[in-house]
């Protein structure tokens, strides 16, 4: 029998294509991360402008409400699960969106005062810190991954460039 087609060889080049697509699709996802970063560091900026005319709350308000109606579209068009499904949720799991008010509405607030970049640096360094702890006990129900050294080194680095932004 040829090599190329016994079991083993088969099943290996599955496992090699299939890192490859995994490899791919973490690539893909770092990269939308990276625009979703861009627009966390934009859009305080647009709501800022927006609140100076009409408002800190309201601009607050008209952020969530647009982005609510371009996501009913995209569950509309490409939703894949249910709406039904909310009433299973735990109270918590329903809080997503007063944290993603209370966010925008700091930001709107902050940003003007202290700057996009200052702000921003205050926002990566909280959400570093949180997302290690969340992280290392394995909260909200997903895997433990463990703070070791590595990841509080660069935590700790990460944290003394946010500190050296904010500084003036």
């Amino acid at each position: 029998m040829n090599k190329w087609l016994s079991r083993g060889n088969r099943q290996s080049i599955v496992d090699n294509h299939l890192k490859g697509v995994i490899r791919m699709n973490q690539l893909l996802l770092l990269a939308l991360m990276f625009c979703g970063g861009i627009a966390i560091a934009v859009q305080p900026s647009i709501n800022g402008r927006l609140a100076q005319k009409v408002g800190t709350f309201e601009s607050s308000c008209i952020s969530f409400a647009i982005g609510t109606l371009l996501l009913l579209a995209v569950v509309l068009v490409a939703g894949k699960g249910s709406l039904r499904g909310v009433a299973n949720a735990s109270w918590w799991e329903l809080t997503g969106g007063g944290l993603g008010a209370f966010f925008v509405t700091m930001t709107i607030i902050a940003i003007p005062r202290i700057g996009t970049t200052a702000a921003m640096a205050a926002v990566i360094g909280a959400q570093l810190a949180t997302g290690c702890l969340l992280d290392h006990f394995g909260l909200f129900g997903f895997r433990t991954i463990p703070l070791d050294g590595k990841r509080a080194i660069g935590v700790a680095l990460l944290m003394a460039g946010a500190s050296l932004i904010i500084r003036k």
